[in-house]
């Protein structure tokens, strides 16, 4: 279940270099106002408590419902920082056709998955499940991103990941006691993220729009997207409770689009590797608020099985230089200047594409 430029927004290109300008001394970055150590923790504890969110927000209001107020809200939290950074929003036929897709990915199935499953399982649960992206992120690229080579070690990450799913569903006992339709939802949303992932880097990598552009447009065609399915299958409120409508908004305006911005400024200062850990942060913060707050019931097998999906996504994720002779025989490259930083997504593996950065948000 996410964007990232470099602060002040605007497309990073490199301009061609010449012995003039290669010499020019380089600017200095920019430092955030607040550490970015705070930030982390500040976006792990918003990410980790949208499955909360979320739980409250189906109490009152139903799921498709939970999930437009939430991109609603979050859109306008991005409109508003594209506007004070004058960012252009994309052009172009072929990018916004790519965009609706990524929205329909990324934001309108797995948010709405998110919202059904938690009608029928704990948030803590939800939130394990979400764990579980880097694993079929790496399984998904392995298959359509040539450019990700397996290794032993990112394999045994997947089958350690699996098995851990496998633990905190209580697979001995025969999933008893386990709802298996929203769990299977939980578990197809952070599919969804994974399979948006692949979609976004064959798709938006390299696209000149900024990635705060980029990602405000995604969550408003997503936006667009709820507001003609809602109404074909909900019907309108007759009340509002106060909880819920507050929890809705709290997660589209916090969880959605301050998170992102957050996220933004994090991988354009720590870079997508460091940015990408607050993935393993979220299902605890997820579980403790869980059982602190709903009071929703922890066995032993949730935080065993969780802690063995963060070790296996954890793996997945390891970018090994591969065998000695393969690296012997890479050619050598002539030394360049260095260009502007561009980040790339967060669960990117190679840092080189510019597309919206499809996290995993709850």
């Amino acid at each position: 279940m996410s964007a990232a430029n470099p602060p002040g927004g605007g497309p990073t290109r490199s301009a061609p270099t010449s012995p003039a300008t290669s010499t020019a001394p380089a600017a200095p970055p920019r430092r955030n106002a607040i550490d970015w150590r705070i930030r982390f923790g500040v976006l792990s504890l918003i990410w980790g408590f949208s499955f909360l969110l979320i739980k409250v927000g189906t109490d009152g209001y139903a799921p498709f419902q939970v999930t437009f107020g939430r991109l609603f809200f979050g859109t306008a939290v991005l409109a508003v920082a594209i506007a004070v950074r004058r960012e252009r929003l994309p052009r172009g036929l072929r990018t916004w056709g790519h965009l609706t897709v990524a929205a329909f990915i990324l934001n309108a199935v797995p948010f709405s998955l998110f919202s059904y499953a938690e009608l029928t399982i704990p948030s803590t649960l939800a939130g394990i499940c979400n764990a579980t992206s880097p694993l079929w992120g790496m399984l998904l690229s392995l298959v359509a991103l040539s450019e990700d080579r397996p290794t032993r070690r990112r394999v045994g990450g997947l089958g350690i990941g699996f098995i851990g799913v496998l633990t905190v569903l209580g697979a001995w006992q025969g999933f008893s006691g386990l709802d298996f339709t929203g769990t299977a939802m939980a578990l197809l949303a952070s599919l969804s993220y994974a399979v948006g992932w692949v979609y976004v880097r064959r798709t938006l990598a390299g696209n000149s729009s900024s990635h705060l552009s980029l990602i405000g447009a995604q969550l408003f065609m997503a936006t667009l997207q709820l507001a003609v399915v809602t109404p074909l299958f909900t019907d309108l409120p007759t009340s509002f409770p106060v909880v819920p409508l507050l929890a809705v908004v709290a997660l589209g305006s916090l969880g959605t689009g301050l998170a992102l911005l957050i996220q933004y400024g994090l991988v354009a200062e720590v870079g997508p590797t460091t940015g990408q850990m607050v993935t393993y942060f979220v299902p605890v913060i997820a579980t403790a608020a869980g059982v602190a707050v709903l009071d929703e019931p922890l066995h032993w097998n949730t935080p065993v099985g969780a802690v063995i999906v963060l070790v296996g996504a954890a793996l997945t994720q390891h970018r090994g230089g591969g065998s000695r002779t393969a690296r012997k025989s890479l050619p050598k490259r002539e030394p360049t200047p260095e260009p502007t930083p561009t980040p790339a997504p967060a669960q990117a593996p190679a840092p080189a594409a510019k597309a919206p950065v499809p996290a995993d948000q709850p």
